[in-house]
């Protein structure tokens, strides 16, 4: 029996290193805790949709701030600020640490880094594909008939001088 004041645990797997408490606890931990780059991507955009989150990175951009000051500039309780910078710690965007009453946040540029890496190879494919499609038009402009075979463009009627005057 337990003592008063304790629980009792009924344990599934005990060895030397590991108890199981409940089943699915390990596995449940190690989904909630795998680093997949994919996932943190979508975390940080998920973070980076929201204007208020937005404008607490514009700050914290210019240094360290503490919750209150990250939500003076915007119209939201205290609550709510402190529920926007959970998100954004979640996402790796900030990193916050408490000293008494005071919780001050600073910025973790690295995963801003990561987001701006995944732009910057999308760009860079986009562009690639515009430069070929730019090469293939100045290539067949050269041809003859310009080498235009889309519908031909609207005609405009010739203006009469008499209307000029």
């Amino acid at each position: 029996m337990a003592a008063a004041g304790q629980t009792c645990r009924r344990t599934l797997h005990s060895s030397d290193r590991l108890t199981i408490v409940r089943r699915g606890t390990i596995l449940k931990h190690v989904l909630n805790n795998v680093v997949d780059p994919e996932l943190d991507l979508d975390r940080v955009f998920r973070a980076l949709a929201d204007p208020g989150r937005r404008s607490m990175l514009e700050r914290l951009s210019q240094g360290p701030a503490s919750v209150s000051e990250l939500g003076k500039p915007l119209s939201m309780s205290l609550a709510a600020v402190l529920q926007h910078v959970q998100i954004l710690e979640t996402s790796g965007l900030v990193q916050s640490r408490k000293l008494g009453r005071t919780r001050t946040c600073s910025l973790n540029a690295e995963s801003l880094r990561s987001a701006e890496r995944w732009i910057s190879e999308r760009r860079t494919f986009v562009e690639q594909r515009l430069d070929r499609l730019g090469e293939y038009l100045a290539d067949t402009a050269d041809q003859p008939g310009g080498g235009h075979t889309g519908p031909a463009a609207p005609h405009t009627p010739a203006r009469n001088q008499e209307e000029d005057s």
